[in-house]
């Protein structure tokens, strides 16, 4: 859905009046938290999406990388997950069986299981998790606590909304997906804990809303702003070719259009098509992270040592607002 329509939904709604609910909608995490005790709290999520891929296995391995990586960006650790799928009544049973397969050996490979779920008829598939996962309430990730000198970092490269609009196309063919697939399919697991110890301050995962929309909002929760160097942030191989020629989902050209709405600048240097990538719609985007600036270098060398590279992409700023330079 539209950041700015959801924006709208979420305001006409009762406010959340539970003491226990540590963090709600308000912020536009992602994911919901409520204490249970003084030193446990559960992180809650749900994310299904339709295939943005061919295999069947692969589509239901990246939507379970996909939701278990809302559980990461709030520094959580899964515990269990429910499925939850739409297929056509004349798929054939061995397709839904590849992707409930692949939606369970991802869970499995996060070290959980998936205990049940729910599934309905539906002329288009769909398929997803909805996580749960537990944390102390003191050590929660939100995406709205960054602070000004932050470095902002960013743990896989984009593109991906792009590359799959190309797919669909034939404008590239399986080779040319093979990058964008393996960052997909890759849990968050690693950069999440490669956290520990560094004097994290907000933590969000890069997903439907973009790079630019998802700081967007932890700019916005902050009170802060943020400047890009665009030539610093990780693209996925031919993202930017591709984009260079218009190809790009409906969503990313949304996110862009409401990133010039809400004021976000850009340098003249900065080209139209690197503009759109970064806020291109991702499927299983990479942990945007704001560390203390004498922690980045310590953060870069753990994620490094657990096979993630964490890309410096810029820094928080107090002057509120977002310039890409």
């Amino acid at each position: 859905m539209d950041a700015s329509v959801l924006a709208q939904v979420l305001r006409e709604l009762p406010p959340i009046d539970d003491p226990n609910v540590l963090v709600g909608t308000s912020t536009a995490d992602d994911a919901g938290v409520y204490k249970l005790r003084d030193d446990l709290a559960l992180v809650q999520t749900v994310d299904f999406f339709t295939p943005i891929v061919d295999d069947p296995y692969t589509f239901g391995a990246i939507a379970a990388a996909n939701a278990l990586s809302d559980v990461y960006a709030m520094g959580g650790r899964p515990i269990n997950a429910l499925a939850i799928a739409a297929f056509p009544e004349d798929m054939d049973p061995r397709t839904i069986g590849a992707v409930l397969r692949g939606g369970a050996d991802k869970a499995r490979e996060a070290g959980i299981n998936i205990i049940g779920g729910h599934t309905i008829k539906d002329d288009e598939p769909k398929y997803g998790l909805s996580v749960t996962g537990v944390i102390h309430p003191d050590r929660v990730l939100r995406n709205s606590t960054a602070v000004p000198g932050d470095v902002l970092l960013l743990t896989k490269p984009i593109g991906t909304g792009i590359l799959t609009t190309a797919r669909r196309s034939d404008r590239i063919g399986e080779e040319a997906m093979a990058e964008a697939i393996a960052s997909m399919i890759a849990l968050n697991r690693a950069a999440a804990e490669a956290l520990d110890g560094c004097a994290v301050h907000a933590a969000t995962d890069v997903t439907g809303f973009g790079l630019l929309g998802h700081l967007r909002e932890m700019v916005a929760g902050a009170n802060a702003g943020a400047e890009i160097l665009a030539a610093q942030v990780p693209l996925l191989h031919g993202a930017l070719e591709l984009a260079s020629l218009g190809v790009a989902p409906g969503g990313s050209k949304m996110n862009l259009a409401n990133a010039l709405a809400d004021g976000v600048t850009f340098d003249d240097a900065v080209e139209e098509a690197m503009r759109l990538l970064l806020a291109d719609a991702q499927t299983s985007g990479g942990l945007l992270v704001a560390i203390a600036a004498d922690d980045a270098e310590r953060y870069q060398t753990q994620a490094a040592a657990r096979g993630v590279r964490a890309a410096a992409i810029g820094t928080i700023v107090a002057r509120p607002g977002l310039r890409v330079r």
